[in-house]
């Protein structure tokens, strides 16, 4: 099954290119990316093309630090709307666990938590950065990014400094050990099961000057109304995973719940106390991405079908004349059947990790 990420994880990347001889658009297009796919943050991009586009470059631009080199132009502001609740969080505890919760609305593979020192230190645990590698290949320069970028969140929230007490990384150092020292300011360890920022714990339970209550609830209502809450708020979850997975093909149930770790049939009862089918949603995810490609892209109509999950252009057809009353080369050429359609989908809008 194919897992997305917000094109935001991408913000800065045609500039750096740029900027070490690279050619972005020729790079990103071999990797089924769209330059403008870039300019909406919410775009869905597949997380394997994002990460081995990303390895492609380093070596190709003989960038070997890019992963790092895109990290430190971004910041929190790239998980939209988590970024806001992550920010008004009162200590470094909650922030965590609320950037765990849903941290699946920006990329349902990348996975954060809190977990014991792996060097067995006294008061010292480590802030873990995962990608599950189930859903898609591990990355090298994919996970120096990411931990770059968490790096940096936590040392706006938090401050760091001293209490950070090591950085670990899965792999093998791609720069020389200095490049990674001087970003950090810790000590660098690689080969280790787990991309890691270890911290004395008390940074964690300290207060955090931007905490704010109000605007943290207001901020966790809107992300558990858009994307669930525990054991009820399950179909922008399912979104979220039928979106990713279209371009392979129409995902089944079966597939959607293994994902989600829930029985096919909890699922279905799930999703029915919502008021709703998997089969509707999957139609009605479908439905977006065909109206997003046929208003906003000039991709072939073949093109659209294959990446709405249709097996045939035929079966698009269908659908089409189902959702709208017409062919998709007259959706495409009249502005009328779109525009009405928006105002729907504002309301039901697909954006694996909209704000």
């Amino acid at each position: 099954m194919v897992t997305t990420i917000r094109a935001a994880s991408l913000d800065g990347f045609v500039d750096l290119a740029r900027e070490v001889g690279g050619d972005p658009r020729a790079l990103l297009r071999r990797h089924g990316i769209e330059p403008g796919d870039l300019r909406d943050p919410e775009t869905l991009l597949s997380h394997t093309a994002h990460d081995a586009m990303l390895d492609e470059a380093a070596e190709e631009w003989s960038c070997p630090d890019l992963g790092l080199r895109l990290a430190e132009r971004q910041d929190l502001s790239i998980l939209g709307p988590l970024a806001v609740a992550v920010e008004a969080c009162g200590s470094g505890t909650d922030a965590v666990a609320i950037a765990a919760r849903y941290l699946f609305a920006h990329a349902p593979a990348l996975t954060v938590a809190v977990d014991d020192d792996p060097l067995g230190r006294r008061g010292v645990v480590a802030l873990t950065y995962a990608k599950d590698p189930r859903l898609s290949p591990y990355s090298a320069q994919g996970i120096e990014h990411g931990l770059g970028v968490f790096f940096r969140v936590a040392r706006t929230l938090v401050g760091l400094g001293p209490s950070l007490r090591s950085v670990h990384v899965p792999h093998r150092p791609l720069s020389p050990l200095r490049r990674y020292t001087d970003y950090f300011g810790a000590d660098v360890r690689f080969g280790a099961p787990t991309a890691a920022l270890c911290v004395q714990r008390h940074l964690l339970e300290q207060s955090l000057a931007a905490g704010d209550p109000q605007v943290r609830e207001r901020a966790v209502r809107h992300l558990a109304e858009r994307y669930g809450s525990g054991a009820t708020g399950v179909r922008d979850r399912v979104r979220v995973a039928v979106a990713a997975a279209l371009a392979a093909g129409a995902p089944t149930l079966e597939g959607v719940a293994r994902l989600l770790a829930l029985h096919p049939r909890t699922l279905q009862r799930r999703l029915a106390g919502e008021g709703t089918t998997y089969a509707q949603v999957l139609d009605d995810v479908r439905r977006e991405v065909v109206v997003r490609h046929l208003r906003d892209s000039r991709l072939p109509v073949g093109q659209v079908a294959a990446l709405a999950g249709f097996s045939e252009q035929a079966a698009l057809n269908h659908a089409v004349q189902r959702w709208f009353g017409t062919t998709p080369r007259r959706l495409r050429s009249s502005a009328d059947p779109v525009t009405s359609f928006r105002g729907e989908a504002l309301r039901t809008r697909v954006r694996s990790a909209s704000d």
